[in-house]
């Protein structure tokens, strides 16, 4: 029997235990993993960099050419007086160097936008911090963190685009800035450049504009109001909003304490005396435009032009009450809703006054230069002229009764004819019929019209014996102009309205042309006599001004829609206007009424003021 033999067993022995690599082992694996992606990090971080910087820069201007960037050059005009009459293009003053300005000036910019304008680099990384504390905790901006060197990058360089990509490009400029200029550079390049409002860049056209005072003679209030205005230049303007730029002006008071500028006490006084001197006048601003308009290509187009113009500010300022009085008073009773003056030098030429309307603001139309219409009787003097230089003379009688030419027979208003009259009684009475036969003395429309046009009347005029009551059109200025040889013995001028100019500070010539005869003295003579009559004993009188001689003529035309008086006093000829734009009538306003009145008031403000 055989035995059983149990199968033998294979026994594996157990597997022994992983053990761990050795920490050193594992270490020098790892570090040159980390090393190359530390390179291949680095690598795609400057090209990202790189990327990112020719974004930013690859439209940034050249710092060097910026410097000198272009700029619409600047036209400041002023009164015959100096005092400022307005401001065009961008304005900047005189460049002014630390060492020239008092120390609170550039004390007071510092102190409200850059306290640590002399110990960073261009960017305050601690007042950026600050500010973002300061926005975060408000729960809006209420503070900023650029430096005066980041806005004078702004200002000289960039538009004011709000974006990253600007604010970067501002970063770059302003790093550079601080490698090309000393810190005192800086503050003289800030302070010629910063915009200030009302188109001045720097504190001395700022200056200038707001104070009526060089940057070198501004006190601590007034250099807190200028340091004021860069954070809002329109909305603390002192001329559209004084209380605002007073307010801030206090603020920036209370800083330069802050700083050690200025001692409390000091500080409340100069907030104590803020004030800013009236602005010019805006209904000069006809005017103002008058002269730009006639500059063209008299002075070099890239200069800046101060224009010391003909303006007689006292003069002005009483063409612009009383005619603001009449239309505001007499005038609305009686329908009047607009007027012009136009006052000349009658020897010159030079303008004196203007206001072309009511208000310059409202509707900056100029009536006295732009707007032609029927003179009415104010035209009879050229008709006159014409006979006077055909023969006739002021002694001369000529019938007032009816005449009717065709089917056209003028009409004499209230006048009742007395048969005969002289021509001079027949101009001062302005006397419509024997206007006509005066007319057909001197030899026809055609002739009167040539009169005219010697004078300086551009026409065109009518063919007909209508010509002798006005029915023409004219500009004020234009017959303001034409009346002159009445009053300078007869010689035609031209208007101007410029008596000395310089550009970018050099005397420039600006001369007018010079006064022509048109006319001999005799002639000029006779018609200055007939004028006088008719403010002695015409229709004139109420220009009448005591003491003075006044020589004059007044024009109506149909249905009262315009109402003219032209004089001559003291070696003026001014001229008005009164009516309405859609040329309504008025009520009952004639040349005799109104504008002479005006005219006789204009004189004695003037001449009382």
């Amino acid at each position: 029997m055989s035995r059983a033999v149990a199968p033998r067993v294979r026994r594996t022995p157990a597997a022994a235990p992983a053990r761990p690599a050795p920490p050193v082992r594992a270490r020098r694996r790892l570090a040159p993993r980390l090393f190359r992606w530390a390179i291949i990090v680095s690598v795609w971080g400057l090209v990202a960099g790189f990327i990112g910087l020719i974004f930013f820069a690859w439209d940034l201007p050249r710092p060097e050419d910026a410097l000198a960037a272009t700029r619409r050059p600047s036209v400041t005009l002023l009164a015959g007086d100096g005092s400022l009459l307005s401001t065009s293009g961008d304005l900047y003053g005189e460049t002014v160097r630390l060492r020239d300005l008092p120390a609170h000036v550039p004390a007071a910019f510092v102190a409200i936008e850059d306290r640590r304008f002399r110990d960073h680099m261009g960017l305050d990384l601690i007042g950026m911090a600050r500010a973002l504390v300061v926005n975060v905790t408000s729960g809006r901006v209420v503070q900023g963190g650029s430096t005066l060197t980041q806005q004078l990058a702004k200002n000289l360089f960039l538009t004011p685009e709000r974006s990253l990509r600007r604010k970067v490009q501002e970063a770059l400029l302003a790093l550079w800035l601080e490698t090309r200029f000393t810190k005192d550079e800086l503050l003289t390049i800030y302070l010629n450049r910063v915009y200030l409002g009302a188109g001045t860049f720097g504190v001395d056209a700022a200056a200038r504009l707001y104070f009526g005072v060089p940057a070198r003679r501004l006190t601590p209030g007034q250099a807190a109001v200028l340091a004021g205005l860069p954070k809002a230049p329109s909305r603390l303007n002192p001329r559209v909003n004084p209380s605002a730029a007073a307010h801030r002006a206090t603020e920036v008071l209370e800083a330069m304490v802050e700083t050690g500028a200025l001692s409390p006490a000091a500080a409340m006084v100069e907030a104590e005396r803020i004030a800013f001197p009236p602005a010019p006048s805006r209904a000069a601003g006809w005017f103002a435009d008058w002269v730009r308009d006639a500059i063209d290509d008299r002075a070099p187009a890239t200069s800046d032009l101060v224009l010391r113009t003909t303006l007689d500010s006292r003069l002005q300022w009483a063409v612009e009450s009383r005619l603001d009085a009449l239309l505001a008073g007499p005038g609305r009773a009686a329908d009047v809703s607009q007027g012009a003056v136009v006052a000349i030098d009658a020897a010159s030429g030079a303008v004196r006054a203007m206001a072309g309307g009511r208000d310059y603001r409202t509707s900056p139309f100029n009536r006295a230069t732009q707007a032609r219409r029927q003179p009415g009787s104010a035209f009879k003097p050229f008709v006159y002229l014409a006979a006077i230089e055909a023969g006739a003379r002021p002694d001369d009688l000529v019938s007032d009764a009816p005449i009717r030419l065709g089917g056209w027979s003028p009409g004499n208003g209230a006048w009742r004819t007395r048969g005969e009259i002289t021509i001079e009684d027949a101009l001062a009475h302005s006397v419509n019929t024997a206007a006509v036969r005066v007319l057909q003395r001197a030899g026809g429309a055609r002739q009167a019209a040539a009169v005219a046009t010697r004078l300086g009347l551009p026409g065109p005029f009518p063919r007909d014996a209508s010509i002798a009551l006005g029915t023409g059109e004219v500009t004020l200025l234009d017959l303001v102009v034409a009346y002159a040889p009445f009053a300078n013995g007869g010689r035609r001028i031209a208007p101007f309205g410029v008596a000395e100019a310089r550009a970018e500070g050099r005397p420039i010539a600006w001369l007018p042309p010079a006064p022509a005869p048109v006319m001999l003295p005799e002639a000029a003579e006779a018609m200055r006599r007939m004028l006088l009559a008719t403010v002695a004993r015409g229709t004139g009188r109420a220009a009448a001004v005591p003491g003075l001689a006044v020589a004059g003529k007044t024009g109506t035309t149909q249905d009262n829609r315009d109402a003219w008086f032209v004089g001559i006093a003291g070696g003026l000829v001014m001229g008005i206007w009164l009516g309405n734009d859609d040329a309504t009538p008025m009520d009952g306003v004639a040349g005799g009424g109104l504008p002479a009145r005006l005219f006789r008031d204009i004189l004695e403000a003037a001449r009382g003021r």
